[in-house]
């Protein structure tokens, strides 16, 4: 596809880095000289200097030729007018990054006039991420298909789980029910396991399962937290805002730390229902005098990243709190990853995996089986993806163990008619189901790109 992206900021420069990793055709366009310089330097795209609401400088970027354009610059206004622009000029579809509150409510208005083809909102998003995971603090992840009937947890097995030490064979027989070992990451190895796998102390795993049968999976395999009744949010950003609402929403007692008294005063207006303290979040007695050692969740979303690692290793030494933790930058991730911080969100990449999921079911050859949910796993070295299957292929009406499936694939789950199939070799795909597969070392646009070619 050719794509034009318009804003080379954080947002932007994680699209380009993997739609071009995708093979698509990028040009970036920015109004500052020095981001298109640094992410045309660092990354195979061409870049044009100017205003992306301008209709000369979305013609110079290739407009005539575009299939899709993105506008992820600072300003939501400028974002939806540049759309507007591509999409009047131009023959494409068009993406909008719009973050401010105020338009939360009028999504669907502001998509349908202005013929977006997405509206996409990141603090949003990752609140809604947080937000999963103090609903299920037993996980470091949470990954939903199927609407919510389907979901992917992932958690970190430490020395003292009974699982160390145990064939995957044998996982029912220590944890007393049945769940789908989708993925393990092991070091900088990802795996996708068969029965003869073998856990070690360190690895985070991807189970497929309902709640309930997770609920005893993590409570049988040692790694069992309590319920998230209350929850301190540390910033009263956008991200705090969204998640606030929710997390009250939900019945848990919120407590906002933020530093800005105008924006202190905001959050108390429009939360009235919070608990809204007026102080630095990274102030030790601050925690204190609001007992953060009791809080049963605690989410780092100051803005800037050091701040949030520093609060995030000194409550998990010092609470049993279901952590979470927000990283805006990426350039270290390995190394992020290896601390103690409990969960991490970073809303670039959320917000990219949503973006990549619509570039992806575009780039179908065909209209049938095209993706519907996409997230990028181990550290992008893994794929789940979710296809509705709306006609019959290669792979459907064909017991599962009788299909030709590509290396390092694992069909996850079924959804067919209200009902969840965690799939044996004799199940069959069939024309209305929503299916979930997990892979690695390649990627898809089409469910029956898992099957191997066949030899000429």
């Amino acid at each position: 596809m050719n794509i034009i992206i318009v804003g080379c900021g954080k947002v932007g420069y994680t699209l380009v880095e993997q739609l071009s990793n995708e093979e698509h055709n990028i040009i970036v366009v920015d109004k500052n000289s020095e981001k298109v310089q640094y992410i045309t330097d660092n990354l195979d795209v061409m870049g044009v200097v100017g205003n992306g609401v301008s209709y000369q400088t979305l013609l110079e970027a290739g407009l005539s030729t575009a299939n899709l354009v993105i506008a992820v610059t600072g300003s939501d206004e400028e974002n939806l007018l540049c759309c507007v622009i591509a999409k009047k000029a131009g023959n494409c579809q068009t993406i909008a990054r719009v973050r401010n509150p105020i338009y939360n409510s009028e999504i669907d208005f502001l998509k349908e006039e202005f013929g977006l083809a997405m509206i996409i909102n990141p603090e949003l998003i990752a609140a809604r991420e947080i937000a999963k995971m103090f609903q299920f603090p037993s996980a470091i992840r949470v990954d939903t298909f199927a609407r919510g009937k389907v979901e992917m947890l992932h958690c970190k097995l430490t020395k003292d789980s009974p699982l160390i030490g145990t064939k995957l064979m044998h996982l029912s027989q220590v944890v007393k029910v049945n769940v789908l070992v989708c993925e393990v990451l092991r070091g900088e190895d990802v795996i996708i396991p068969n029965g003869h796998f073998v856990f070690e102390e360190g690895d985070i795993i991807a189970i497929a399962s309902n709640r309930k049968n997770a609920r005893t999976f993590f409570k049988n395999a040692g790694i069992m937290k309590h319920p998230v009744k209350n929850a301190i949010l540390a910033g009263g950003g956008k991200i705090s805002y969204y998640l606030a609402k929710s997390l009250i929403a939900s019945g848990i007692d919120v407590t906002i730390i933020e530093q800005n008294p105008n924006r202190a005063d905001f959050l108390s207006e429009e939360l009235p229902e919070a608990t809204i303290i007026l102080g630095d979040a990274t102030d030790k007695a601050v925690l204190e005098e609001e007992n953060y050692q009791t809080a049963d969740g605690f989410a780092c979303l100051t803005g800037l990243d050091e701040e949030n690692i520093l609060m995030a290793l000194h409550v998990n030494a010092s609470s049993q709190a279901k952590t979470v933790t927000k990283v805006n930058r990426i350039t270290f991730q390995n190394v992020i990853d290896k601390l103690d911080l409990g969960s991490i969100i970073y809303p670039r990449i959320t917000t990219a995996d949503y973006i990549v999921k619509y570039v992806r079911s575009k780039s179908a050859v065909q209209d049938d089986n095209k993706v519907e949910t996409l997230y990028k796993l181990a550290n992008g070295k893994a794929e789940a993806l979710e296809f509705n299957i709306t006609a019959e292929s290669g792979i459907t009406n064909i017991p599962l163990q009788q299909l030709k499936i590509r290396p390092n694939t694992l069909i996850g789950s079924i959804y067919r008619s209200g009902k969840v199939i965690f799939p044996g070799g004799q199940d069959m795909i069939q024309v209305g189901d929503t299916v979930m597969v997990v892979l690695s070392g390649y990627r898809i646009s089409d469910i029956e790109d898992i099957l191997e070619d066949e030899e000429v």
